[in-house]
């Protein structure tokens, strides 16, 4: 994000005369409200001053910084002033403030004020540049200026300079998918290479596990014909607001890249009318309660997937380190290294649940469910109930993740419709929602609610888990199959994530956090690339000439477990090459069963198989099934001409 996509001419205003600090403050304020970054300018002034109560936002050099993050901003933006003069705006030198900068913030946009407010710092700290921006003659110049000594200061973050179809059409793209590793690049490719093959020029910005990469300017959004959110997580909107805008999964954006273009370039998009300003989370409306459900919960499960990630990692080698202590009560913590592993890997480990139930409520109810989500996820973790605070001697059973996603989605509706009842509230307490109504009354709900049904989650969840523990013979290898084919189904589709999320679950009820159930699930979604990696090596005739080439990259993703490799070779002929990926997923998944294999961890591919139960086996189980894939491909497919 750079300092000049969030400034506009509209909101600079040079060689101003305010009178005291107040008019200043007004004056900014009024420049915000100007630019369309803010909704209600009365509420953004309030948190502005009372962000001012607790320290002057005055800095050295003559400038001055006041900023706030306010239910009242309707998307982060920027306004400046000059004035030669000089305010006495409390700065500790005792110098009057010239130069003042104001950030409005929205609430739930992320880390955006701060990125904003470093980069200003960095630059403002150059009185020579300072000086220049003073004697700026017009707000062209004066962000012309700004531009410059941001390239100068962070050079490593200048947007490379990419050349535009001459065409007049623009359409600009989010993709996000809710891992971010390869759904969310994938489409993004698709839609900006379809482009170039139509004469259009189409930018994509990627929300992916790394953060945002290559996002949309204002000016950008502002010059094109229209939007396409290929998502399947919630995205911001409130930027788009009047624009046509297209909302379809991210695998519409890697199968469908000509058709969604094309709607927008015809004039087939819906006109976006963003709701609630300070809503930080696209709208639910026109979408169907399914896949608002499906995006609620992979929102909880992106979040989460790093905590589990990590924590299982990092206990199995605490396990792997304590070979000597194998079978004794202290196996994995018997010397101070893997204790040390072992402990932090468990910190990690249990903010799986808390995680998951935070950001599925925050998904829903944006920033007001994300304490309460946290709070119900924790106390599902713990097993909480009525029963116990009356007699702490009544045994506890955790709701486990099942809980989890009870307080989540229980925990986001009931702040939502809280937010739409407080609003008929007068406006004069508007500042007492965020800070004392939504924790108080949304702790005490989730509080009553969780210990009410963790009694029943609990026994549901420890049944499940049993079950699971339990599992052998033809049950453990029909589930294996099972989970494992679901992978391959639609391959980073809802049936695939559903598995997932299943395999991910089971983690936490597996005895010592080895999961068989995961173990199989990740097999079974990395046979599809290698199996097609193979059979473009061994079955040739049956693939076009690009397919061959592109095929060897599918062995990297498959080890990796990114299933997605396959997504091209599946859309362009899925009668044939559906059923092969099935069924050679299928025999890894059961054959992870048989060989008696376990994950800690949900993703990693090969890089976890040194920290799995018999890696082995499970080599060979992955092996096995991407042969009998690859011999099914070519059985199934025709020869090309």
């Amino acid at each position: 994000m750079h300092i000049t996509d969030l400034l506009s001419p509209d909101g600079i205003q040079l060689h101003a005369v305010p009178a005291d600090k107040a008019a200043a403050i007004d004056l900014l304020a009024d420049l915000q409200e100007r630019a369309g970054n803010v909704s209600d300018k009365a509420a953004y002034k309030k948190e502005i001053w009372a962000r001012e109560e607790l320290d002057s936002t005055a800095v050295e050099n003559g400038v001055a910084v006041p900023h706030a993050r306010c239910s009242a901003v309707t998307r982060a933006g920027l306004s400046a002033m000059t004035a030669p003069g000089g305010v006495d705006y409390g700065a500790e030198d005792g110098q009057p403030s010239t130069l003042f900068f104001m950030i409005a913030a929205p609430e739930g946009g992320g880390d955006v004020h701060m990125e904003m407010l470093s980069h200003l710092m960095v630059m403002l700290m150059d009185e020579e540049f300072c000086q220049k921006l003073l004697e700026a003659d017009s707000a062209k110049n004066f962000l012309a200026l700004i531009d410059a000594q941001e390239r100068l200061k962070f050079p490593e973050e200048a947007p490379a300079e990419e050349k535009q179809p001459e065409n007049s059409l623009r359409v600009l793209a989010i993709t996000a998918c809710p891992t971010g590793i390869a759904h969310t690049y994938m489409a993004a490719e698709a839609l900006e290479k379809k482009g170039r093959e139509l004469g259009i020029g189409v930018k994509a910005e990627t929300q992916g596990s790394g953060g945002a990469k290559n996002v949309l300017t204002r000016e950008e959004i502002a010059a094109c014909d229209g939007i396409i959110i290929a998502a399947d997580k919630n995205v911001e909107l409130g930027r788009f607001d009047g624009k046509p805008l297209l909302r379809v999964p991210v695998s519409d954006g890697i199968n469908k890249p000509q058709e969604l273009i094309e709607r927008i370039i015809n004039g087939q998009a819906p006109i976006y009318h963003h709701q609630g300003g300070a809503a930080a989370v696209e709208n639910d409306g026109g979408e169907k309660l399914g896949r608002r459900m499906y995006k609620h919960l992979m929102n909880g499960v992106s979040h989460m997937l790093p905590f589990v990630i990590g924590g299982g990692i990092v206990m199995a080698l605490s396990f792997l380190l304590d070979g000597g202590a194998a079978g004794t009560s202290g196996f994995g913590s018997s010397w101070i290294l893997p204790a040390f592993f072992n402990k932090v890997g468990n910190i990690a480990f249990s903010f799986m649940v808390p995680i998951l139930a935070a950001y599925i409520a925050q998904s829903i109810a944006d920033r007001p469910g994300l304490m309460v989500g946290f709070a119900g996820g924790s106390l599902a973790a713990t097993g909480a109930t009525f029963a116990y605070f009356a007699d702490p001697t009544v045994p506890i059973v955790p709701a486990g993740f099942l809980g989890g996603l009870l307080a989540g989605f229980v925990g986001g509706w009931f702040m939502k419709y809280l937010r739409k009842l407080c609003d008929k509230l007068p406006s004069s307490l508007e500042g007492l929602k965020p800070i004392l109504i939504y924790p108080v009354v949304g702790l005490l709900f989730i509080g009553a609610f969780m210990c009410l049904v963790n009694p029943f989650v609990g026994l549901l969840n420890e049944a499940l888990t049993s079950g699971l523990n339990s599992m052998a013979g033809s049950s453990a290898l029909l589930l294996g199959a099972l989970v494992a084919g679901m992978q391959a189904t639609d391959m980073g589709g809802p049936i695939n994530k559903a598995a997932y999320v299943f395999g991910a679950a089971s983690i936490s009820m597996a005895e010592g956090g080895f999961s068989p159930v995961m173990a199989a699930v990740m097999a079974g979604g990395m046979v599809p690339p290698i199996a097609i990696a193979l059979a473009t090596i061994f079955f040739k005739n049956r693939f076009t000439a690009e397919e061959r080439k592109s095929g060897p990259v599918n062995f990297i993703m498959g080890l990796s477990y990114i299933t997605e490799g396959a997504i091209p070779f599946a859309a362009s002929d899925p009668l044939h090459v559906l059923p092969a990926c099935i069924a050679g997923s299928a025999t890894a998944g059961a054959l992870s069963m048989a060989f008696g294999c376990a994950s800690p961890a949900p993703h990693g591919g090969l890089f976890v198989f040194p920290v799995m139960h018999n890696p082995l086996g499970y080599a060979a189980a992955v092996l096995i099934g991407s042969v009998v894939g690859m011999f099914l491909l070519g059985l199934l497919k025709r020869k090309k001409a």
